[in-house]
Order: C-alpha cells, then structure tokens, then sequence
C-alpha cells in the first residue's frame, strides 16, 4: 500500500475517533451526564449486549480511571438510577453492572435514527464488500489494542 492511501485511511479512522467522540458527548448532554458518565455508560451497554456484562474494575480500565473515580462514577449512575450492581450467582464475590431498562429506551431514542442511516449507507454496498470492511475493522481494532497494551506496560 502506498504511503499516502495509508495517510488517507488513518486520516479518516482519526475523524471517524472524533465523531464517535462528539455523539458520546452528545449522549451524555441528552441525558444529563458528564461526558466520562455517558462513556462508562455505554461501556456498559456494549459489554452487556455481548453478553459479557462488566466488573467495576473492568470499567476502569475501559475509561481509564481509577478505582476509587469509578466507583464514585458508579455511585452517581446509580443513585441517578441508569445501573445497577449485582452478584454473579455462581461467584457471589464478583459484581457486575448492568444498565437499567430506562436506560435502553433512552439510548434507543437517541441511537435509532444512527442506526437507521448507517442501515441505509450499507445498503449501497454488496455482502462480500461489508464482510471486507469487517475483516477491515477487526484488524484496525486488534492493532489498536495491541499498541494500547503495549503502551499500558511500557508505562509500569
């Protein structure tokens, strides 16, 4: 691949990074949250919809805080009543958190029409290029990730 197509590629990945920022924050406006909030909060969500709800300490390490931040953030999402915090049947020592019903109809309201117009882009495109795209992704998010854990531990 040539040097600028690459350029031209990460450009678009950095404004895509920006968006997906400002529609967080936006979320968060919606429903009076700070922006770090609206974030966990849909860390959350994500994990839950995988089926895979997280642990507090989980969450910290998705948003960056510390222990003792998140769960001060923790305590504000519940008292506002958007989580809850439950034991795990099978381990009673691990709590996971999960958004409350309220929550889903709120995020519908705000995420549905995305939803619908991101359907309707990828209408134009054929299976096999979408599963491209996706392959793309993957591979994005997996060097992503890797240069974040290695970056994590070139910092301890």
């Amino acid at each position: 691949m040539a040097d600028a197509q690459r350029d031209r590629l990460l450009l678009r990945l950095r404004e895509h990074g920006t968006v997906f920022g400002e529609l967080g924050r936006q979320f968060g406006v919606r429903m009076g949250l700070h922006t770090t909030d609206a974030t966990a909060l849909v860390e959350i969500l994500s994990a839950q919809d995988r089926g895979a709800p997280l642990t507090p300490v989980e969450l910290s390490h998705h948003i960056g805080l510390t222990k003792g931040a998140t769960s001060a953030l923790l305590n504000r999402l519940e008292a506002a009543g958007h989580v809850t915090r439950a034991r795990d049947s099978a381990d009673r020592r691990v709590v996971t958190l999960r958004a409350t019903e309220g929550v889903d109809a709120m995020v519908d309201r705000f995420f549905d029409p995305l939803i619908e117009r991101m359907g309707t882009m990828m209408s134009k495109y054929s299976p096999e290029q979408l599963a491209e795209f996706e392959r793309f992704l993957d591979d994005v998010n997996a060097a992503m990730n890797s240069h974040v854990q290695e970056q994590g531990q070139s910092r301890t």
